[in-house]
């Protein structure tokens, strides 16, 4: 006689997740990012807007000592107020022990004032020659990561070669190009080089029409060293097949660069743009120490020099007006960088 055999239904638990552990998942994520953020917002966020604030005043950058009137000397507390430092030199006038603010608010003559001065212009004009030439570091740094993608003997030796440059201080930097273009015959090694062809000697950092030139080289030497190992890694991660399956299909050469490869590194050339603009407008280091602004008065300058120096230096402590220079600096940046993420996620939606 058969048995007939049935399978019992297993149970299925449709218990809930407790609501508890949902509400962890759902938090942990933001207590991680919590320290992040306050860190941001108050090394990055807060400056910016301190900045904004600050454009509108005239500050020297200090706060002065505060007094109040002397009872019976006929002087009041807001009379003392009003009199700032002079306050010092009145008998009718004490310390109180508290400092106060001593800006002027000026809304927007600041701004009013940089469209009338020359060496804004000059600094500007200065920031974009850096910001097109500062471009040749990304194809250099493309075709340099292309020749050393390769499995040849000794090739990592080379590799080395070309990242030394990226881990040097850009002090360490401007002073070696600083050597190579000292302006005597036998002195720079530039010059020297050129004796031997019988030219020069060239003074380029002398000079008012390339001493904004020979900064860029020299800043170009560095940047084109970490644009070479942004697309290493980029080259690390394309797809062999595609590669393969192009080669199929006869593809050999720039072809192959155009429509394979260069795809394929637009993460890596996205991130090497906005190094590359950022690191063009904030460029203050190698001036400093190659021409300190000069030749002459502020004809290498940038904005970010010229904002260092109206507001931080000897001649300077003007910090409203150095703080207008860094809003435009930075709606420059801001402006220039947006354009370019609407354009990428305008181009990856099509």
């Amino acid at each position: 006689m058969a048995s007939v055999t049935t399978d019992t239904p297993i149970p299925q638990s449709n218990d809930p997740v407790p609501r508890r552990k949902i509400s962890q998942q759902a938090i942990a994520p933001w207590l991680f990012l919590l320290p992040a953020f306050i860190f941001f917002a108050t090394y990055v966020l807060y400056p910016i807007f301190q900045s904004f604030y600050i454009s509108l005043y005239e500050w020297n950058g200090l706060y002065s000592p505060q007094y109040r009137g002397v009872e019976g000397s006929g002087l009041t507390d807001q009379a003392c107020l009003d009199l700032g430092n002079r306050a010092g030199r009145e008998e009718g006038c004490e310390l109180t022990g508290n400092t106060v603010w001593n800006a002027e608010y000026v809304g927007m003559e600041n701004y009013a004032n940089l469209y009338d001065d020359p060496f804004f212009w000059t600094s500007l004009k200065n920031n974009v020659i850096w910001l097109v030439l500062y471009f040749l570091a990304i194809p250099g740094g493309l075709f340099i990561a292309l020749f050393l993608n390769q499995k040849v003997f000794g090739m990592r030796l080379y590799k080395s070669l070309f990242f030394f440059p990226f881990v040097l201080s850009q002090v360490v930097v401007g002073l070696v190009f600083s050597w190579f273009m000292l302006p005597g015959a036998d002195e720079g090694l530039l010059n020297v080089i050129l004796g031997w062809f019988n030219l020069g000697p060239v003074n380029i950092l002398g000079s008012n029409s390339t001493a904004t030139y020979g900064i860029i080289a020299a800043g170009l030497w560095p940047q084109t060293a970490y644009c070479m190992i942004l697309y290493l890694t980029g080259l690390n991660a394309v797809d062999p097949e595609q590669i393969e399956a192009a080669r199929l299909d006869g593809a050999r050469g720039p072809k192959m660069l155009w429509y394979v490869v260069l795809p394929q590194l637009w993460p890596a050339t996205f991130i090497a743009i906005v190094v590359t603009v950022i690191g063009a407008l904030r460029s203050f280091d190698l001036i400093t120490i190659m021409t300190n602004g000069g030749p002459g008065f502020y004809n290498t300058s940038v904005l970010a020099f010229y904002m260092y120096d109206v507001a931080l230096s000897e001649f300077g402590f003007r910090m409203g007006y150095g703080s207008a220079i860094a809003v435009i600096l930075f709606l420059i940046m801001m402006v220039y960088i947006a354009g370019f993420l609407w354009k990428m996620w305008r181009d990856e939606k099509v």
